[in-house]
C-alpha cells in the first residue's frame, strides 16, 4: 500500500507531462515560434520569472535567447520583443499584423462576464423612452439596439476590443476628444480650471505632512468626468469618493496574484472564492454608474447641442438606429465610458505621484522647473499650453519622469490576427505578443546611463527640447494610448500650477527617498510617501 501511495502521483505526474507534450507538439505543427526557456508542464516558465518584477525577468531573459523569444504564462505560448528595433518592426513596420489586443482573462469577464446585468440595465433606459425630437427641439431617445441581448462574447469597448468593434470605438473617441470645443469650454480649460481646485485642496493642507495620492486622483477624475459627462464633484463629496475607492482598488489589485491566476485559469479560478470576485464587483459597480449619468442625458440630450461624450455617443446611436450591426449601442458606451474612467484617471495619479516624488528627490531639478515657471509664466497669469514651448527644461524633466518611471512596462498586450512572417518564425493567429516598453526607455544607446534619472536625456547641447522616437511610454503604431495628447496636457498643466504654488518638502533627507517602484508588473506602482506642500 505504501508502495501504491508514491507510484500514484508519480503516474499522474508522468501523464501530465505526456499530455502537455503532445500538446504542444500537437499546437506547433506548422509553426515556428522564436526561441525560449524550455516550459514546464501546466506551469510553462513561471518558475524562471521573479513574478514581484516581471519586466525585469523578461529583459534578463532576453540576454540570453535575443530581442524576440518565446515564454510561457501557463499553457499558452507569449512572443516578447526586446528593444526598440524589435518593437518598431512589429507595432509600426508589420503594424496591421500586430493589431489584435491580447488575452486579458480578468478584463474581458469585468466588461462582459455580466452582460446580461449590462443589457438589462441597458433596456431598462430605453424601455420607457419617447423619440419627441423635432428639429433642434430638446427630447428623448428612444435607442432601438434589438441585438443587446444577448451580448456577444466580442469584447467591447477601446481598450482591449478587437476588429470593427475596436476600429469604430477608437475612431468615434478620437475623433471626439480631438473636436472637444464644441462646447462652451475647451478641454484646456477645463484642466486649467480643476488645476486651480487642485491647488485650492493643497492649500488646505497648511504645509503639513500628506499622502497626495487622493488628491491628485480626484483631480485627473475630474478631467475625465468633465469630458465625458461635463460634471466635476468636490473632492470630498461621497459619491466621489465611493468611486476613488472602486478605481483605486481595482488598479493597484491589477498587480496581484490572485489576477496573475486568473488570468492564467480563468474557467477555474471563476467558479472559486478570492479577490476576483471583488475586482469583479468593482467593474460592475463602475459600468451602473457610467450607466445612470447616460440615463440623465438620455432625459435631456438636446442634438443641436452635445456638450460631453457621452451626448456625441447617444446621437451617433440615434443616427445608426436602423443598422442591426451598429456598434453604437449602450453596452458599448458602458465600457467606453468605463475605460476612458478608469484609464484617464489612475495614470494620472500615479505620473504626478512619481513626478512630485522624483522631484524632491533631485531639489536640483525642483529649483530649475520653478526657475523656469518664475521665468516665463510669473505668478499673476496660470500656466497655458501655449507657455510649453518657451519651457524646455521643463518639457524634458516631463519625459525624464515618464521614461524613468516607465508606469506600463510591457503595454497592454498586443495579438497578431493572422498567422504572421517576423523575421525568420511564424506567429500563429491569436498569439499574445509583449511590446516590452521598458527595454526601449531604458536602452542605454539613446539614453546613457538609464537607470540615473537625468533631464539632460531629452537636452541637446543648447539646452533645447531633444525629441526622440525611443520616448514611448503610450506604446507605439495603431494601439498608442488614446488618451496621449490629453495625459501630455494634463500633466503639463497640473505640474507646472502645483510648482507655480508650491515647493515640495519631503519629510526625510532626498537622498533617503526610495523612487523604485514597490510593485512591478502590468503596472509599476510607486512607493507609498508623504510630504509637505510649501507655500511659495
Amino acid at each position: 500500500m505504501e508502495l501504491l501511495g508514491i507510484i500514484t502521483p508519480v503516474l499522474a505526474i508522468c501523464v501530465i507531462c505526456l499530455v502537455f507534450l503532445l500538446g504542444r507538439k500537437k499546437s506547433r505543427k506548422g509553426e515556428r515560434l522564436p526561441p525560449g526557456p524550455t516550459p514546464l508542464p501546466i506551469l510553462g516558465n513561471l518558475m524562471q520569472l521573479n513574478l514581484k518584477n516581471i519586466p525585469e525577468s523578461l529583459c534578463k531573459l532576453a540576454q540570453e535567447y535575443g530581442p524576440v523569444y518565446t515564454v510561457y504564462f501557463g499553457l499558452k505560448p507569449t512572443v516578447v520583443l526586446h528593444g526598440y528595433e524589435a518593437v518598431k518592426e512589429a507595432l509600426i513596420d508589420q503594424g496591421g499584423e500586430f493589431l489584435g489586443r491580447g488575452t486579458f482573462p480578468i478584463i474581458s469577464d469585468a466588461q462582459n462576464g455580466h452582460g446580461t446585468w449590462a443589457a438589462t440595465q441597458a433596456c431598462a433606459l430605453t424601455r420607457n423612452q419617447t423619440c419627441k425630437q423635432t428639429g433642434s427641439q430638446r427630447g428623448k431617445l428612444l435607442i432601438h439596439r434589438p441585438a443587446l441581448s444577448p451580448l456577444s462574447c466580442t469584447s467591447k469597448g477601446i481598450l482591449f476590443s478587437n476588429g470593427e468593434t475596436w476600429k469604430e470605438m477608437r475612431r468615434f473617441s478620437l475623433m471626439t476628444l480631438r473636436n472637444f470645443g464644441m462646447g462652451k469650454r475647451t478641454i484646456e480649460e477645463k484642466i486649467r480650471e480643476e488645476a486651480q481646485w487642485l491647488v485650492e485642496e493643497l492649500r488646505k493642507t497648511k504645509a503639513h505632512p500628506v499622502d497626495p495620492s487622493f488628491i491628485f486622483s480626484s483631480a485627473a477624475c475630474n478631467v475625465i468626468c468633465s469630458i465625458l459627462f461635463r460634471e466635476r464633484f468636490e473632492y470630498h463629496d461621497e459619491k466621489f469618493l465611493f468611486l476613488m475607492n472602486l478605481l483605486n482598488a481595482n488598479f493597484r489589485q491589477i498587480n496581484s496574484p490572485w489576477i496573475q491566476i486568473y488570468n492564467l485559469w480563468p474557467k477555474l479560478m471563476k467558479h472559486l472564492p478570492g479577490e476576483h470576485k471583488s475586482f469583479l464587483k468593482r467593474a460592475k459597480a463602475i459600468k451602473h454608474f457610467i450607466l445612470q449619468k447616460v440615463k440623465e442625458h438620455q432625459e435631456s440630450l438636446d442634438q443641436s447641442n452635445p456638450q460631453d461624450y457621452i451626448d456625441c455617443f447617444l446621437i451617433k446611436m440615434e443616427q445608426e438606429k436602423q443598422n442591426p450591426t451598429s456598434e453604437f449601442h449602450l453596452e458599448n458606451l458602458a465600457v467606453c465610458g468605463s475605460n476612458l474612467f478608469a484609464g484617464g484617471t489612475e495614470t494620472t495619479m500615479y505620473t504626478l505621484r512619481y513626478s512630485v516624488l522624483l522631484l524632491m528627490r533631485h531639489p536640483e531639478v525642483q529649483a530649475k522647473v520653478h526657475e523656469e515657471i518664475d521665468r516665463v509664466i510669473g505668478h499673476n497669469q496660470s500656466p497655458s499650453m501655449q507657455d510649453k514651448m518657451k519651457m524646455p527644461y521643463t518639457e524634458a524633466v516631463l519625459h525624464e519622469i515618464q521614461r524613468y518611471s516607465k508606469l506600463f512596462p510591457y503595454s497592454v498586450p498586443h495579438a497578431v490576427i493572422q498567422d504572421t512572417k517576423f523575421r525568420q518564425y511564424i506567429i500563429p493567429k491569436g498569439t499574445t505578443v509583449f511590446p516590452l516598453l521598458s527595454s526601449v526607455l531604458y536602452d542605454s544607446k539613446e539614453f546613457p546611463n538609464p537607470e540615473k534619472f537625468d533631464p539632460g536625456h531629452f537636452l541637446d547641447e543648447s539646452g533645447r527640447f531633444r525629441k526622440t522616437d525611443y520616448f514611448v511610454p503610450f506604446s507605439l503604431g495603431k494601439r498608442v494610448c488614446i488618451g496621449e495628447g490629453l495625459a501630455r496636457m494634463e500633466l503639463f498643466l497640473l505640474l507646472t500650477t502645483i510648482l507655480q504654488n508650491f515647493s515640495l518638502k519631503p519629510l526625510v533627507e532626498p537622498k533617503e527617498l526610495k523612487t523604485q517602484p514597490v510593485i512591478c508588473k502590468i503596472v509599476s506602482i510607486p512607493p507609498p510617501f508623504k510630504l509637505c506642500f510649501i507655500p511659495r
